[in-house]
């Protein structure tokens, strides 16, 4: 069972910065898959970032270019550094991680970001 803590959240004004991490527990973290999704209101989850075991990285076509996800092994953390942000990242960020071999897949409780125009 892997148990995530996710942090940084909050408001900020068009155009600013934020930066989530996500503490993993539980498993061995170099077997596990990381990603952050994303549920604005009305809307389903959507995939905003994932960062693969091997360090593979690929994001969603409205985040690149201001989004950098990156992992760190020895502190069990993923982070999520969102630039330039628009109203319409205005979601609740929820940090998953997949394990690799069981393909167990486990949630973090989510983090608010609100992006004023």
């Amino acid at each position: 069972q892997v148990q995530l803590v996710e942090s940084g959240g909050g408001l900020v004004q068009s155009g600013g910065s934020l930066t989530l991490s996500c503490v993993a527990s539980g498993d061995d973290y170099s077997n596990l898959d990381m990603a952050w999704y994303r549920r604005a209101p009305g809307n389903q989850h959507e995939l905003v970032a994932r960062v693969m075991y091997n360090f593979n990285i690929n994001y969603r076509d409205s985040v690149k270019d201001r989004f950098t996800i990156s992992r760190d092994n020895a502190k069990s953390t993923v982070y999520l550094q969102m630039n330039s942000l628009k109203p319409e990242d205005t979601a609740v960020y929820y940090c998953n991680a997949q394990n690799r071999a069981s393909t167990a897949s486990y949630w973090g409780p989510g983090t608010q970001v609100t992006v004023s125009s």
